[in-house]
């Protein structure tokens, strides 16, 4: 199966270049592609998830290694691979289905899917690159094409919240090609297995570098206090492209590098272990202080985005004090597996709210929760998915928010740090205060006018968030031991054994 590997970057590649010619010429055909592309890439991650086991190596270039020196373009796909290549394919996919229909209103409809076609690439390559250099070069095709979504119907405030986005983006890549300057400098090589063997020992170089790549790759995951660009990008965006920024590329371009460098690159560190965790505990803490006042329904999203990742990485950091300590594997483990599970269902259920945020919109023209009201009976589809999106982001059970959550909690406890367990919970309370408010005023509350423009949704809208809907059940059964070995503990296989990594790439 390493031959198709390159796959994931060549289908979504190809996909954008035969779109940006055949779209001018046949109506709809970019939709078209964008969807069987999808479809193709989630069926091609099940294969590999099912079929394959251990680490895959493809190696581009057709250089022979020189002696123990890798020469080649190293493609890898581990289980923490397949699980972000699974999130970036089915959670693209639905985003496509609702986009279908969402983007009519657009006058430039066919450049839309072209740009969403080359974000996919980027961060399928991103996930796949077994080399530092190549994931910056993936990562700048996923951000630039981010940037120009996010401004995709050029009012104003779309404007400048992708103005904003970009300046910082373009700081947190200059801070990131600056750190593979000095790593290359230092190690001469730009291949993640080999720099874990030819790091040189010096603590502070290693030091300098990690804070670099930190801040670099923080800024793109956005979590606190790298996180200012992240309300407005994701609230200005059109919410099929809010629901892929929340849901898959904060996760693909920021949370999924910074696990892969610091377990699989660096050796781990207890300070940065002790790090990753305060971060996360300040980005849980306050991104839902903040997302509390929030009347824009999808500015409040985006900072429960902001909350929520800090949870995904309270749950990796916790596991990573425990490896660095010596402390319990079996405890790190389940720690690790709290924060990995989080975050298969975050990129579920945001991006089912997301999208039931863009329904409200499409349907009344505003997302201002003092505006709306009484839409229960209007949008029953949008309504009652809606109500379990929320039940799921709040811990509520039997959704699959509940049981990632209360892993992470029963972790911290059973690792003896009581005060992030207590602001797991305390965190949990204010986000369903927060959905509370959200269900009130978008759908119970008496509406504060009438909706004279209001439109009825597509089928193929209502279809994606019924199925999202249904994941948010369905995902819930990841704690089950046989489904949990087949989906994510290979992932956590693949960071707790940080040297199988590069054993598996070059020996």
């Amino acid at each position: 199966m390493n031959a198709l590997i390159p796959l994931y970057v060549i289908v979504p590649l190809a996909s954008a270049f035969i779109m940006a010619i055949l779209g001018r010429l046949i109506k709809n055909f970019g939709k078209a592609v964008l969807i069987l592309e999808l479809l193709f890439l989630t069926c091609l991650t099940f294969s590999f998830i099912l079929n394959s086991q251990g680490t895959l190596v493809y190696k581009v270039g057709g250089f022979p290694d020189t002696g123990d020196i890798p020469i080649a373009i190293y493609m890898v796909i581990d289980g923490l691979s397949k699980l972000l290549l699974l999130i970036i394919s089915v959670v693209g996919l639905l985003t496509a289905l609702f986009s279908s229909s969402y983007t009519r209103e657009y006058t430039a409809e066919r450049k839309f899917y072209v740009l969403f076609s080359l974000m996919i690439a980027g961060m399928n390559g991103i996930v796949i690159s077994g080399d530092i250099f190549n994931i910056y070069v993936f990562l700048e095709i996923a951000a630039i094409s981010s940037y120009i979504l996010v401004a995709f119907g050029v009012e104003k405030h779309q404007l400048e919240a992708s103005f904003k986005y970009q300046v910082l983006g373009c700081l947190a890549s200059l801070m990131i090609l600056l750190a593979i300057g000095f790593i290359y400098w230092g190690t001469g090589t730009l291949n993640i297995a080999d720099i874990s063997r030819q790091l040189p020992y010096s603590a502070h170089f290693v030091k300098f570098v990690s804070i670099l790549f930190l801040v670099g790759f923080g800024l793109k995951a956005a979590i606190f206090p790298f996180h200012s660009w992240l309300p407005d990008a994701h609230s200005s965006a059109p919410s099929p492209i809010s629901a892929m920024l929340s849901g898959v590329l904060i996760k693909a371009i920021g949370i999924y590098v910074l696990f892969r460098i610091f377990f699989s690159m660096f050796a781990l560190s207890y300070q940065m272990s002790v790090t990753f965790t305060v971060l996360g505990t300040l980005s849980m803490v306050i991104g839902g202080l903040m997302a509390i006042g929030q009347w824009d329904f999808k500015r409040l999203l985006a900072f429960h985005s902001i909350s929520q990742m800090g949870y995904v990485i309270v749950g990796v950091g916790i596991g990573m004090i425990l490896l660095t300590t010596g402390g319990s594997k079996t405890i790190a483990a389940f720690s690790i597996f709290g924060g990995l599970f989080h975050m298969v269902n975050h990129s579920v259920f945001k991006g089912l709210l997301f999208l039931n945020a863009g329904s409200v919109e499409y349907a009344t023209g505003t997302r201002d929760l003092r505006k709306l009201g009484g839409l229960a009976e209007k949008m029953p589809i949008t309504a009652s998915t809606s109500m379990v999106a929320s039940f799921a982001i709040s811990g509520i059970p039997p959704f699959n928010g509940f049981f990632s959550k209360l892993i992470i909690i029963v972790a911290a406890v059973s690792a003896q740090y009581y005060w992030v367990a207590l602001f797991a919970v305390i965190v949990s309370i204010i986000t369903i205060s927060s959905f509370m408010k959200v269900q009130k005023y978008v759908f119970f509350n008496t509406p504060k006018r009438s909706y004279k423009n209001f439109r009825a949704i597509p089928l193929p809208m209502k279809f994606s968030m019924i199925i999202m809907a249904l994941l948010c059940l369905l995902l819930s059964m990841l704690v089950l031991s046989p489904i949990r070995d087949i989906f994510i503990t290979p992932a956590v296989d693949a960071l707790i054994n940080t040297l199988q990594y590069s054993a598996a790439v070059i020996g």
